[in-house]
């Protein structure tokens, strides 16, 4: 071997200058995440919504195993995304997390299905992504749970016709600014495009599952879209389709709490995002959504007039056992209707439908799940319940799939959108049926 002496002085000093600045790379590489780092990767986390998806137990965040139904194919589970060496994210590198986020790709180069929303994450910035792989690396607690194989036959199962998906509607590249417009617009505008991801839910989608738009430019972008069996509204600035009679308090008061008394309030998917994501965020990020949402071009649907518009104001209204109604195809009359009603409904959102003056029991006059398009999110919210828990705001509404019929909450349906909402809305029982199996 031949000794450091036997190198020309010139040679030596580059040897050393080297070997100093390969270790001062390699001690960088390995220097912890800082706190407030961590922190800032929470945040965004929050603002992704990760923990919706890739948790089931709550005392376990972000081990994974939420069944998520793929139209057409099955059923996938999310990923464990903690930092557990062997089945969580422990091992993974920066690129490989990167690649799986924006990308869709996972460590083992296989496509992730687009319920992963990454052609929505495909807009989040670099130093964003590292930030969030600082947290779940160093601000969760690592969990060993196993991934659960999807329940997806082959030859469905193959993963190669993913990649020219991708071609065809990914579009890489972080989010770039628009010149012309304020910073907090182009602040709403990453959000909402981006780790908000509410395209994912609220814009229609084509014959390959694609959404038709990922931002204000395309056609239809936020236009709304039914996802199983839950209708994602129209949120553009459509005055009667959509939200373009909300004020942008309005609009920020919904995403912190969920509840906007005589107008709307959050259930199911919308529900959860509220809690897991808007309500965690800044008042300045939920006021740009805010302002970002006001501008997003209208997309109509012929509606006479807006979901919250429909019904008596509380102080018009009548008592119900004075409103005839018509028999339902189930063969349950008006006054079955009535009884299940007020047997059920009443005593927290009154006998006329007016709910609480405090709004904790929302009124069913001028609301926008009864004066929707469709009975869906209301079957919904009767099977199943409303559970939201933010600051100040929680709401615990029961489910009544084990106390009521197909039949009977089809009737009970009909009469809420027939006495308080969109009277031209029906529901039967068959449909009842398929949502409370899971639709699709």
């Amino acid at each position: 071997m031949l000794k450091p002496s036997a190198f020309p002085m010139s040679l030596r000093r580059l040897l050393c200058f080297t070997a100093l600045l390969t270790a001062s790379f390699v001690l960088h590489a390995q220097e912890p995440a800082t706190s407030d780092s961590i922190k800032r990767g929470e945040y965004l986390a929050a603002a992704g919504d990760c923990m919706a998806c890739h948790t089931v137990d709550k005392k376990q965040p972000y081990a994974g195993g939420l069944p998520m139904k793929v139209p057409m194919l099955g059923t996938i589970y999310s990923s464990n995304i903690t930092p557990d060496a062997h089945t969580g994210l422990g091992s993974w590198s920066l690129e490989e997390f990167d690649r799986a986020v924006r990308k869709g790709i996972g460590r083992d180069g296989r496509n992730l299905y687009p319920a992963m929303p990454y052609p929505s994450y495909a807009k989040i910035t670099t130093r964003d992504i590292e930030a969030m792989f600082e947290y779940f690396q160093h601000g969760v607690m690592p969990v060993k749970r196993a991934q659960q194989p999807s329940d997806i036959r082959w030859p469905l199962n193959m993963r190669w016709p993913l990649k020219i998906w991708n071609w065809m509607f990914l579009k890489s590249g972080s989010f770039q600014a628009d010149e012309g417009q304020s910073a907090e617009w182009n602040r709403g505008a990453y959000l909402t495009q981006g780790l908000g991801h509410c395209g994912a839910c609220h814009t229609p989608r084509g014959v390959a599952m694609q959404e038709k738009a990922l931002d204000e430019h395309g056609a239809g972008y936020l236009g709304g879209a039914s996802l199983s069996g839950w209708d994602a509204y129209n949120i553009t600035s459509d005055r009667n389709s959509g939200i373009g009679e909300w004020t942008a308090a309005q609009i920020a008061q919904y995403l912190r709490t969920g509840n906007v008394p005589d107008l709307a309030q959050a259930a199911g998917p919308m529900g959860e995002a509220v809690q897991h994501s808007f309500s965690k965020l800044n008042a300045a990020d939920v006021d740009a959504i805010a302002a970002y949402l006001h501008t997003v071009p209208a997309v109509h649907d012929n509606s006479a007039r807006p979901r919250h518009a429909w019904g008596m104001p509380a102080t018009d209204a009548v008592r119900l056992r004075g409103v005839a109604l018509p028999a339902s195809k189930d063969g349950a009359d008006a006054s079955d209707a009535a009884r299940l009603y007020l047997g059920n409904c009443a005593s927290c959102h009154q006998t006329e439908g007016h709910g609480t003056t405090d709004g904790y029991y929302p009124s069913l006059l001028r609301n926008s799940t009864v004066g929707a398009r469709s009975a869906d999110n209301l079957v919904q919210v009767i099977l199943f319940g409303v559970h939201r828990v933010t600051p100040g705001n929680d709401a615990g509404m029961p489910g009544f799939a084990n106390e009521l019929t197909d039949a009977q909450i089809a009737s009970l349906s009909n009469y809420l959108t027939a006495q308080f909402g969109n009277p031209e809305v029906r529901v039967d029982a068959g449909g009842v049926a398929k949502l409370r199996k899971g639709a699709p």
